[in-house]
């Protein structure tokens, strides 16, 4: 047995059981947290019964800016107070809430958790944290500044087989890391932006809605309840839905912050062309090169990270470590100098390739579910405990994602970052996509142009 197994095994023998039972540890003091939340339907109901799991939690405040959800809101919270706007919300019920959680579009994260933030309130903030780069930036920085619990919602981050997966890596069961390669068959294209409008459906606030975004005239089945994803004003398409998963373990594994470039290495060639797509949404399928500084566990070297999206093959290295075996359709790939580990999103356990490695090579699971993710937050605000997909670290995961987003909007340019300066040197018009530029009525203190 190899003295790296050794320690992997001394380290992680205590680890077992492979899951933790939903909310085994979510008991203790009787104080609750008076929460708020921002939205109801949805990811955001998905979001309140998780963490209201262990009976720690009291849902006080909703805002939501569709009316028909309110009822079902009011049946499931009978003492919560039910608002439209967010802004009434946090108005009226800043000195009575302790928490809140922000599962809405990606477009309104940052103002809604800036202003929470403001107020000294717990955050747990839906991925990918923010529309853009700078958003990103200024919530890490705020919730430093402020002092109290935060949690991106990338749930997975807390589950077994990331956690196992980043021991791996960290123990060197693959040697050192020579490149890495993450993908999703997701997808959110768009055709040209439609003219005219369509009549709002009764109960939603279509500005209220917009808020910080451009206005756009209300279109069924274009943006509202799940399209916004493919459309540049408020969602990053799949690298916006899926980076902060994918992208998680390589992170974490090899403690990345922030890359030294990023290029759009492909694209779909009719979004390119079709400057009515090219300017609005984003396209069907994207590559990316980016590179990383080295560390200890890249041998020094810096790190290119790959990503593709959209169904696309991951590439060629990719292809000759699979060899005969079916490529798994999302997932995380490290290339090492000894071995190379795959990450399945999500549900299978981490896996060595070649397979003979695998077979060999009998590692314990550190524990974990997606359950803790929610559960650690709100033991974290009751003063129990940390979380560990606070903004300090997922604000550099998000920056880095929603890089790609600009990436792609240069395609075939490798685009230098100076992440002190957030700006690409040289490059104004990709400079110019860091910062958001908010609507007038919608401006937030620390955010946007």
């Amino acid at each position: 047995m190899s003295s790296t197994r050794r320690r992997f095994l001394a380290s992680s023998a205590l680890a077992l059981p492979y899951f933790l039972p939903s909310g085994v540890r979510a008991q203790g003091p009787s104080r609750k947290l008076a929460h708020a939340a921002i939205g109801s339907n949805g990811q955001a109901a998905s979001d309140l019964e998780a963490l209201m799991v262990g009976d720690r939690l009291e849902v006080v405040a909703v805002a939501d800016v569709d009316l028909r959800n309110h009822a079902a809101a009011k049946q499931k919270f009978p003492n919560a107070r039910i608002y439209q706007d967010w802004r009434e919300l946090f108005a009226k019920e800043g000195d009575r809430i302790d928490s809140v959680n922000v599962s809405v579009p990606d477009h309104m994260h940052a103002a809604i958790a800036m202003t929470a933030l403001s107020l000294k309130k717990h955050v747990y903030c839906q991925k990918p944290l923010t529309r853009t780069v700078g958003e990103a930036r200024a919530l890490r920085l705020a919730a430093r500044e402020a002092g109290v619990v935060t949690q991106m919602g990338n749930q997975i981050h807390s589950s077994s087989e990331y956690r196992t997966a980043a021991k791996m890596v960290q123990e060197g069961l693959i040697g050192k890391v020579k490149e890495v390669h993450c993908w999703t068959g997701a997808r959110f294209p768009q055709k040209v932006r439609p003219t005219g409008e369509t009549a709002v459906p009764a109960g939603l606030d279509w500005d209220k809605w917009l808020g910080v975004a451009p206005f756009r005239p209300y279109q069924e089945g274009i943006y509202h309840p799940f399209q916004w994803r493919g459309w540049q004003d408020f969602g990053g398409g799949a690298i916006g839905d899926f980076g902060c998963h994918i992208m998680d373990t390589p992170f974490r594994a090899l403690g990345l912050t922030a890359p030294t470039s990023v290029e759009c290495t492909g694209a779909e060639e009719e979004w390119v062309q079709t400057p009515g797509r090219f300017q609005d949404s984003w396209p069907a399928w994207e590559t990316l090169r980016y590179e990383f500084p080295g560390n200890e566990l890249t041998g020094g070297a810096a790190l290119p990270l790959y990503w593709t999206d959209g169904g696309r093959p991951p590439g060629a290295a990719v292809l000759e470590v699979f060899k005969d075996r079916q490529v798994p359709s999302n997932g995380a790939l490290f290339i090492g100098s000894t071995a190379s580990l795959m990450v399945v999103h999500f549900g299978s356990r981490p896996y060595l390739l070649p397979l003979e490695k695998d077979r060999e090579t009998r590692f314990p699971a550190i524990p974990g579910s997606p359950g803790e993710h929610y559960t650690s937050f709100v033991k974290a605000c009751l003063g129990e405990g940390k979380t560990t997909d606070h903004f300090d670290y997922a604000g550099p995961l998000a920056e880095a994602t929603l890089l790609g987003t600009i990436g792609v909007r240069e395609p075939g340019k490798k685009l230098l970052w100076d992440a002190a300066s957030l700006s690409f040197p040289g490059e104004a018009a990709a400079t110019a996509r860091v910062q958001p530029t908010y609507r007038d009525g919608w401006k937030v203190a620390g955010l946007g142009k």
